[in-house]
């Protein structure tokens, strides 16, 4: 089920590649290169075959099919952001806000009526933010998020990439899909001293402070209703992205709370359930490295981490 980036399962026969730890094509043997588990997954007897691996090729495809299935997206007159400044390198550390307005301009809020935005907006206020404190789950929260994976499962979206994990041998149902989809989102693991305190979903979306800096924080919805709320202070962008529609994408500098994030790149517009299906499929197919996709004609790369420290079911990792 979970590639990991030293392994050969599910990797049989992939492309060479540069960021690969180890590697898994048919000429590893012969460059001394290979995982160690090479022989045992894709040797003649192995228990991988090529078929299963997910290839470059197969990713371009899979995203730009993703993206075409957001029907859930913002369509243009939906949202107005004003990115004004836009941060040189020299300029993206220093803590200065150089954009006197705030980022969103207008948000039409009737895009969180739809089931899967109302579902998500309600998990983003389960977490304590600060790492090392425990985070307490509640059944209120845990049926928050079954409700949430629900949803999104009703995408049309969703169901095309469970589809194709499931022919890849990555998940015999839905069902098990789901619940992995729970474990590696959802699943508590420890980033302080011991205290069961953050979890993906908590990390990408809802974001962190961890050592008096802000951690993940990677939504758009998120960043909106902080901002509406006067918690979040925009300072300045140092990327805009290529596309004319939503999602777009920015990378941006803010305060939240006196937090500073130096660096957050966002989807700006999509629905939760692309977001959510996009980095699942790039942690199961290419963890720990980053993963190439591409976005109505325009590449770009999302970068997955798999936490070391702890697992689940069987050596599966958290996102």
């Amino acid at each position: 089920l979970y590639t990991a980036p030293d392994s050969c399962e599910g990797r049989c026969g992939e492309p060479f590649s540069e960021e690969d730890e180890c590697h898994c094509h048919p000429e590893c043997g012969t460059e001394h290169n290979c995982c160690e588990d090479h022989e045992r997954h894709c040797g003649p007897d192995g228990f991988s075959s090529s078929r299963d691996s997910i290839t470059d090729q197969e990713l371009l495809e899979l995203s730009e099919r993703l993206y075409e299935l957001d029907h859930n997206k913002a369509r243009p007159g939906d949202i107005a952001i004003n990115p004004q400044h836009l941060a040189g390198p020299d300029e993206t550390g220093d803590k200065r806000d150089r954009s006197p307005q705030p980022l969103y301009k207008y948000v039409n809020e009737e895009l969180f009526s739809k089931p899967t935005y109302a579902s998500f907006i309600k998990l983003l206020d389960n977490y304590q933010r600060a790492t090392g404190t425990e985070e307490e789950v509640t059944a209120e929260e845990l049926r928050e998020q079954d409700h949430f994976l629900r949803e999104v499962m009703r995408t049309e979206l969703m169901q095309e990439l469970f589809v194709f994990l499931q022919g890849k041998n990555r998940y015999s149902s839905e069902q098990e899909f789901l619940q992995d989809l729970k474990e590696m989102w959802f699943g508590l693991y420890s980033r302080g001293d011991g205290e069961r305190d953050s979890s993906g979903f908590e990390h990408v979306f809802s974001g962190e402070v961890k050592k008096g800096k802000v951690s993940g924080f990677h939504n758009w919805i998120r960043f909106y209703l902080l901002e509406k709320q006067g918690l979040l202070n925009y300072f300045s962008h140092n990327f805009n992205g290529p596309w004319d529609t939503f999602p777009d994408v920015l990378g941006l500098q803010f305060s939240w709370d006196g937090f500073y994030k130096e660096v957050g790149s966002a989807f700006i517009g999509c629905s939760p359930e692309f977001e959510f299906g996009l980095y699942s499929l790039c942690f199961l197919a290419r963890p720990g490295r980053a993963c190439h996709l591409s976005l109505g004609g325009h590449r770009l790369s999302v970068q997955t981490y798999p936490w070391t420290k702890s697992s689940y079911g069987s050596g599966r990792r958290f996102i």
